[in-house]
């Protein structure tokens, strides 16, 4: 009798996928992305992403602007690591120009450069710690990205959105007693990673959180353009500042840290593992960098010393022009990129022969990675989502168009 109520019970059951929407204002999704997602239960059968929420329009606001005027636009793609953005964007309208910078000049964007990595790569790892409980590493990857953020305050006289970079060079020279604070810097940063390893790393929770979700395979990340941390998680080493050079990359020694399933885990080893690297590279570039100009003395786009500015014809003349007409690039068309936090940073630039760009695309990490981030969602679980969209680490600014 009770085997035959029971077994009413379940064909009078009727279910169907629930409809749910997660964000536009969801805490966990960084920014304004919406998951609308259709769960059996808390497995997630299809998700739809919707990235358009912050209408700025980076790439039109760049067209109406000087080229250098494009610099403060840059440091808003990815606002945590912003040198890496500024240098990536120099170095293509650079290539346009044909212009060779000098050689302190290049070293000095790949020492910052990598602070900014360092940047991105903590608060990345911190988020996720948070985000699954675990406060304490959250707080200790912070300690790290701020003592990484009072050096780049220290060259660049901001935190964040810094606009450091010029065509042509850098804004300003490094100041005196950098490297004796890097030093005392590094010191903590290295116990702090250490901390957080001890932390996260063998801890029970974040292991069964992290190890088997979020997984994607290395055919479905090259399918999908994917680069950076999410690409090499899946085993392939693919790194432009070890497969294409540029700055002082081909000149220092570093090694590209890789995975082997393509999971949520092997994408924060990964970036561990990056912290490491940056930090070894940075103390490669202070123990070779040499005195010598920050900037090209190309007459085309460095303005002239205030004192011909002040006491010439030409210098005041010369100043006004690239002031108020802009750096005169010639026509033409480049694609520039450069390893940024997230992964390839690609800058495909027109120019017309004006001040100001014709056309500006940016291939940003983050837009990509959106593309087909329900390839790691769908099948997965409901509460997967919130480690798999952390470790693949959207940030909105890079996702406006």
């Amino acid at each position: 009798m009770a085997q035959d109520i029971f077994e009413t019970i379940d064909q009078d059951i009727h279910s169907e996928p629930m409809l749910l929407q997660m964000g536009p204002s969801h805490p966990a999704t960084h920014g304004t992305v919406r998951f609308t997602l259709l769960l059996d239960g808390e497995t997630v059968v299809k998700c739809d992403t919707e990235v358009g929420y912050l209408h700025r329009g980076f790439e039109k606001e760049c067209e109406n602007k000087t080229w250098t005027q494009a610099f403060p636009y840059t440091d808003r793609l990815n606002y945590v690591s912003p040198l890496l953005n500024n240098f990536g964007y120099a170095l293509a309208v650079e290539k346009l120009l044909e212009l060779e910078v000098p050689d302190r000049c290049n070293w000095i964007r790949t020492l910052m450069g990598e602070m900014s990595r360092l940047s991105d790569h903590l608060t990345c790892v911190g988020a996720g710690g948070l985000e699954l409980g675990a406060m304490s590493a959250f707080l200790y990857a912070l300690e790290g990205r701020e003592l990484v953020w009072d050096l780049i305050e220290m060259v660049t006289g901001a935190r964040m959105t810094v606009s450091y970079g010029r065509v042509g060079g850098v804004k300003d020279d490094l100041p005196d007693g950098f490297e004796a604070k890097w030093r005392r810097v590094k010191e903590r940063l290295v116990a702090v990673h250490a901390d957080t390893h001890k932390l996260l790393s063998r801890n029970r929770i974040f292991l069964d959180r992290m190890e088997g979700t979020g997984v994607i395979t290395q055919e479905a990340a090259l399918a999908w353009g994917y680069t950076g941390p999410t690409l090499r998680s899946t085993g392939i080493a693919y790194d432009v500042r070890k497969d294409h050079p540029y700055f002082k990359y081909g000149e220092v020694d570093f090694d590209v840290p890789v995975g082997t399933k393509g999971d949520n885990y092997d994408r924060y080893l990964c970036r561990m593992a990056e912290i490491e690297q940056s930090i070894r590279i940075i103390d490669q570039c202070f123990e070779r960098i040499e005195p010598g100009p920050i900037n090209t003395d190309d007459p085309r786009v460095m303005l002239p010393e205030k004192e011909k500015v002040y006491n010439s014809i030409e210098g005041m003349i010369s100043h006004f022009k690239i002031v108020f007409e802009g750096i005169q690039v010639p026509a033409g068309e480049v694609y520039s990129y450069t390893e940024a936090g997230c992964g390839e940073l690609g800058f495909y630039i027109v120019s017309n022969g004006t001040g100001k760009p014709w056309k500006i695309h940016v291939r940003s990490p983050s837009f990509i990675h959106m593309g087909g981030i329900h390839k790691l969602l769908e099948g997965a679980m409901l509460p997967d989502i919130i480690p798999t969209f952390d470790t693949v680490n959207m940030i909105g600014g890079e996702c406006d168009r």
